[in-house]
């Protein structure tokens, strides 16, 4: 029988690669974890990630079953209780509660390094799971009976299953010969994080304005999150700012709701895409997360989109006998199992930034008046929470 260095490698150890290696710890399976940067785990007490994620229910369960959850410190989660979506600066609202849908909160609102780093505790606690980090993969080639991936320093590591979870600019998807079907929305997402002067209640708000659309996340404490998606000319201006402008354009953007802004991280921008993939697998290879499939951030369901990835993979390749984890034919049905999900995300996403991103004084109106009347609606608005939070 041939050796394999482990029954699976995953290259990439963000979020989405690092969850599905612990999502694999109850089962037989070896793992070798391939990640490119060296782990940080302590930040000063005072500080916030700019990168901020809304976790679904579906996702919170998941990250509690391998352990990451209960890992993280409680006082910088924030739970949602409530989101509020505005047509424009004055426009029609629609307004999504948990009480509605007869559940705790929306959704949990939690920065990127502090899940990350609950993660990557845990991987060191699980000896079933290798970690190489740094580590840059240089090629990867398939066989009938694996795959063998060629590391920079000259090693070559055999598996029978090789994962790429390594973001929208995969390599492991550029060895396949996949290309993606890219979509610039062209627009950039703004980001900042705001110590707020009046209490945000757990509530999220959005607002569909001519020159983008702003939402405010809730933090933990008296602290929001900002997302401004923008074309250029706004994300100069917003970049340009100083701390003080900056604090005055975004409240007054929001018409003041949580009174007086002091900036608490730097603004930093990042190009928006949708990327489309004609196939996700090949026969020894699997691409999960954004390596997988990108979405507009208006909906928050990126990550979670890959956490979805991680339930299904995991449940399959835990069922499947040893020797077919990584058949062509076992990873098609992954990638069919996950199609209706990730083009329904992409889909509404890619509808939604149409339909609100244009200055058309018609749509406008429509745009208003739907939400107004899917405000009216309380089944309607009871399936549309539901499918979000189980994302």
């Amino acid at each position: 029988m041939e050796n394999f260095d482990a029954d699976v490698i995953i290259v990439g150890g963000g979020l989405v690669g690092s969850a599905l290696a612990l999502a694999l710890k109850e089962t037989s399976l070896s793992v070798l974890l391939i990640e490119g940067r060296q782990p940080v785990f302590e930040w000063p007490q005072d500080s916030w990630d700019q990168r901020i994620y809304a976790i679904s229910r579906a996702s919170r369960k998941m990250l509690q079953r391998i352990g990451a959850w209960q890992r993280m410190d409680a006082y910088r989660l924030q739970a949602t209780s409530a989101m509020k979506i505005f047509g424009d600066a004055h426009g029609a609202a629609l307004q999504f509660n948990a009480l509605e849908a007869g559940v705790d909160e929306l959704a949990f609102m939690l920065e990127n390094r502090e899940l990350q780093k609950a993660l990557w505790r845990g991987l060191q606690e699980e000896p079933q799971i290798q970690i190489l980090s740094p580590a840059s993969p240089v090629r990867l080639s398939t066989d009938q009976f694996g795959a063998t991936l060629q590391l920079a320093d000259g090693r070559a590591l055999r598996a029978r299953l090789v994962v790429g979870a390594d973001g929208a600019n995969s390599w492991v998807r550029s060895q396949l010969a996949i290309e993606p079907q890219v979509m610039p929305y062209q627009q950039f997402g703004v980001v900042a994080n705001f110590e707020i002067e009046k209490p945000h209640l757990g509530v999220a708000k959005q607002w569909f304005m001519p020159d983008g659309i702003l939402a405010w996340l809730p933090l933990a404490g008296s602290r929001m999150s900002m997302v401004w998606s923008c074309n250029e000319e706004k994300r100069a201006e917003l970049m340009a700012f100083s701390p003080e402008q900056l604090c005055e354009h975004v409240a007054a953007a929001g018409g003041h709701q949580s009174g007086a802004l002091q900036l608490i991280t730097s603004p930093a921008a990042f190009p928006l895409r949708l990327n489309h993939l004609p196939e996700t697998v090949k026969d020894k290879v699997v691409l999960i997360g954004d390596a997988a499939h990108t979405v507009h951030p208006l909906a928050g369901q990126g990550v979670n989109l890959g956490f979805g990835d991680v339930i299904e993979l995991a449940a399959l390749l835990a069922s499947a006998p040893l020797n077919q984890i990584g058949d062509y034919l076992l990873l098609r049905r992954y990638e069919r199992s996950r199609r209706e999900a990730v083009y329904t995300m992409q889909g509404v996403c890619h509808g939604l930034q149409k339909l609100f991103n244009n200055s058309n004084p018609l749509l406008k109106n429509l745009r208003n008046l739907g939400l107004g009347a899917t405000n009216q609606l309380p089944w309607l608005k009871r399936q549309l929470i539901r499918h979000a939070m189980d994302a």
